[in-house]
């Protein structure tokens, strides 16, 4: 749901402040200078502070005739990974509380401040149970900082409603409508539309379900003309069934999530204008529904994919590689960007390979890989640079279609990377990347910024790296 805790700058601590937070350094003393009329240093050695991130010490104070609650937080060494540490357990440290005043920390405000915001979070049909606090006021900090943490917050939460909505609630249709509303330009192709342009792979995924499939792209263009031009392609099965290869009942059960791609591409785009980024961007979100029936496709079957390439598909649930294949070839036939990154949730091999805390970046590309990396780093979304073994490829050669979907038998392993190799046929001459974020799009913890379901992983390291120069 969307954030519902209001954030303010102020420059000075409000005399009403039942709940105050101060920072403290490992020395135990106040990392600003600031008199609460306390012996700061006795307390924090009585409770034996260390000033670790997100170490936190409660000690009440006399306010008139009640009692406040000053909450003294370690800051660690200060990095931007301490400070939203930080953060996020003052936020939840006052969960059900009205209004929380923070002093803000030296450094990285804008971390500090997207922290706190997104562990406030949630998402819950029906009854919320205890709620996040209602207010943050941010005590003597840049507020352009604040502002920019917070609008990066709204665009992560914005992706992890769009995943966690139900599928009886999400299917393309409703998808398209929703990146409809996110202020830029909008182009939906139906499945008449899919059609008449050749958009076999998203067809053929979709083609199961009674929930028609779309291709919906976002258009964001800056006010002044910009010198680059990216495109964000997004992963975008609304419920992943597996379709005739159908999944088992456990493995289908966080299949809602499927589309977490797509959902961080809308995201991005709605959050570019606000940001201020400098280059254009067009996103590409492939949605369909993958399920079985009648009218499903059929492992065997061969697809052929926009701009005419044949797949043979000989697994239904290795469908995400297929809608992304259409998208892909249209960026590149069509919309001649300087570089393309897709972003999906695409295999469970990734999970075993690098576990829930890191995505995956396969690219043909070093000084794109290296960019995003480096935003992963500085936005904590962290990501591990993968390679595109060669010899790999063969693994994918059909004896009657250009391509298979998947590795035909068991020689070569390394499903995500088959599945890169696979996606790099479609992707054209140009930089391209390709995020495999199946580990780390889903959470199956409640704690610091993550809430149990999706992530919004990708969305913090996108407006990171399409905001820098």
């Amino acid at each position: 749901m969307p954030i519902e805790t209001a954030a303010s700058v102020v420059a000075e601590i409000p005399d009403d402040a039942e709940l105050l937070a101060v920072p403290y350094s490992s020395d135990l003393s106040p990392a600003l200078a600031i008199d609460l009329h306390l012996p700061v240093t006795g307390l924090l050695a009585h409770y034996e502070a260390k000033g670790e991130a997100g170490e936190i010490v409660e000690v009440p104070v006399a306010r008139g005739d009640g009692v406040g609650r000053v909450l003294f937080y370690g800051v660690g060494d200060g990095s931007s990974r301490a400070l939203r540490r930080a953060a996020a357990a003052l936020s939840r440290r006052v969960r059900g509380k009205a209004a929380l005043a923070v002093v803000a920390p030296e450094g990285d405000v804008t971390a500090f401040a997207e922290a706190a915001l997104l562990a406030c979070y949630f998402f819950k049909i029906g009854a919320p149970g205890k709620r996040p606090v209602g207010s943050l006021t941010f005590v003597g900090a840049d507020e352009q900082s604040v502002r920019r943490g917070q609008s990066v917050a709204r665009a992560v939460a914005l992706a992890r409603d769009l995943a966690n909505t139900p599928a009886s609630v999400k299917n393309p249709a409703w998808l398209a409508e929703r990146a409809a509303e996110q202020g830029v330009p909008t182009r939906v192709w139906d499945e008449e539309q899919l059609k008449a342009d050749g958009f076999g792979g998203i067809l053929a995924v979709g083609q199961g379900s009674v929930s028609p499939p779309r291709l919906i792209q976002l258009s964001y263009t800056p006010a002044e003309p910009a010198t680059r031009h990216v495109v964000l392609v997004g992963k975008g099965i609304t419920f992943d069934s597996g379709g005739l290869s159908l999944k088992p009942t456990d493995n289908m059960k966080t299949q809602k999530t499927d589309m977490a791609g797509g959902a961080v591409v809308i995201a991005v785009l709605g959050a570019l204008a606000e940001l201020g980024v400098p280059i254009r961007v067009t996103g590409l979100v492939a949605a369909a529904e993958n399920m079985p029936s009648g009218t499903a496709q059929r492992p065997s079957d061969v697809i052929k994919q926009y701009g005419g390439r044949t797949v043979e598909v000989l697994n239904t649930d290795a469908e995400g590689r297929l809608v992304l294949a259409d998208a892909l070839a249209y960026a590149d036939a069509e919309l001649a960007p300087d570089a393309v990154v897709d972003i999906a949730t695409l295999t469970g091999a990734i999970t075993v390979a690098l576990g829930r805390s890191i995505g995956a970046v396969y690219s043909t590309d070093d000084e794109l890989a290296k960019q995003l990396v480096d935003a992963g780093q500085s936005s904590d979304d962290k990501l591990w640079r993968m390679p595109l073994i060669e010899e790999y490829a063969a693994g994918l050669r059909s004896s009657i279609a250009d391509l298979a979907n998947i590795e035909i038998g068991t020689t070569y392993g390394g499903g995500s990377i088959t599945a890169a190799l696979f996606l790099r046929e479609f992707a054209g001459k140009r930089p391209w990347a390709h995020l495999d974020i199946a580990g780390v799009g889903r959470s199956t913890v409640d704690e610091g910024i993550l809430t149990k379901g999706a992530t919004g992983f990708g969305v913090r390291l996108l407006l990171e790296w399409l905001a820098r120069p």
